[in-house]
């Protein structure tokens, strides 16, 4: 399959990437600047230089897919406005390659759309998203109409996804280092997590299953609450940071909607998604603190070398 990925240098589109370059398929990726597209290229990687909103500049290399996985978000404020501009153009061109034989568009969500479960939840729950992504359901909804004839659509909702230098947990790393963490509300909340690469092996096999269609939820289900990663990555410290616990209305104030996020409370299945062969390698982020921490230092490595060069 060839396979055109937006984000392709983000968090979640960078380990998809890998993933799908490590399963044979020929990619095409998105990206804005130059120096990435050299840096994706030297690993065999074809490149569109163009930006999300301007689809202008990027349809031409993806009309030669027959796969889309749009894994970018713009965090700005016409950030939805831009996201509704290339989806719209995604499903265009991904109805134009199912016209030639089999297409697949997967589309990345994200559990914040199922707001607040009272218990654990699948993917046939219905949506009450925080406000933070109150948009979402209609980008989902599109994506999930759009499917007919030989294509096939689904929306991928990640959990809080961890791994590497990038995410929640690194930024707790990271803040573990400096000396205090600060966690939003008392902790007790579970967040559904899932590591990096088990996500991005997921999207593989959305995309390649002839039944690859409708709603995944990708999380390993082990209902962590964030007090006890917190205090794993505490007493994995030679000295164990401060940790405070910031009541939600005082981080709302500092932190607007993306507060509500950090302070839910979730219990999330992902049946759908086993039903696929998906399996995850990771199940806990307490106990894989000194994986994770070495990630993370191998992560700055290679970015200061990136930086060097």
């Amino acid at each position: 399959m060839r396979v055109f990925v937006t984000g392709a240098t983000g968090y979640i589109g960078s380990v998809v990437v890998d993933a799908l370059q490590r399963a044979s398929h020929q990619v095409v990726a998105l990206v804005r600047h130059q120096e990435k597209a050299r840096r994706l290229a030297d690993r065999g990687v074809d490149t569109a230089l163009g930006t999300l909103g301007n689809p202008n500049t990027w349809r031409q290399q993806a009309s030669t897919c027959d796969g889309f996985v749009h894994a970018a978000f713009e965090r700005s404020a016409k950030g939805v406005e831009i996201d509704r501009i290339a989806l719209d153009t995604l499903i265009d061109l991904a109805q134009h390659a199912a016209a030639r034989g089999p297409a697949s568009l997967v589309y990345t969500s994200g559990i914040w759309v199922l707001g607040a479960t009272q218990e654990a939840v699948d993917e046939s729950a219905p949506l009450a998203p925080i406000d933070l992504v109150a948009w979402r359901p209609a980008h989902e909804r599109l994506v999930l109409d759009a499917a007919g004839g030989q294509l096939r659509t689904a929306v991928v909702r990640p959990g809080v996804v961890y791994g590497g230098s990038q995410g929640i947990v690194a930024d707790m790393l990271k803040d573990a280092e400096n000396g205090l963490m600060r966690i939003v509300g008392t902790g007790e909340n579970h967040w559904p997590l899932v590591y990096d690469r088990d996500l991005a092996d997921l999207y593989v096999r959305v995309l390649t299953a002839e039944d690859g269609h409708g709603v995944y939820h990708a999380n390993d289900e082990a209902d962590e609450q964030v007090r006890a990663i917190a205090d794993a990555i505490a007493a994995h410290r030679p000295h164990p940071p401060d940790i405070r616990f910031v009541p939600l209305a005082e981080a709302r104030t500092k932190m607007g909607p993306y507060a509500d996020a950090l302070a839910l409370d979730q219990r999330v299945r992902s049946p759908r998604a086993r039903a696929l062969g998906w399996n995850p390698s990771l199940r806990s982020v307490a106990g894989n603190i000194p994986r994770l921490s070495e990630e993370l230092r191998r992560g700055r490595i290679a970015r200061q070398e990136r930086q060097d060069s």
